[in-house]
């Protein structure tokens, strides 16, 4: 499902247009993003959470050359999902 697609999906479920449906979708990942650029943490019980890990500098290798690089220090978003989403999928 791409984001028209669930765009779509809410405005059937919800009774809306699709075009509150789109401002209440980027709204909500608007929000979400905002939170995780703070260093905070987003939980939506039975759904799962996102948080936001710093991963080190490290050393890799290129696979061309082999020549040992440099890959810098980054911030990555991690999400973990719920205990009902994870049984609904199972």
């Amino acid at each position: 499902m791409n984001k028209t697609e669930l765009i779509d999906a809410m405005a059937a479920d919800a009774g809306i247009t699709k075009a509150a449906a789109k401002k209440a979708l980027e709204s909500f990942l608007g929000n979400v993003e905002g939170t995780l650029k703070k260093g905070g943490r987003v939980s939506l019980v039975g759904f799962g959470s996102w948080s936001v890990s710093k991963r080190s500098a490290r050393e890799g290798r290129n696979p061309q050359t082999g020549a040992t690089i440099k890959i810098a220090a980054k911030n990555v978003v991690k999400f973990k999902a719920g205990a009902e989403l994870s049984s609904a999928v199972n």
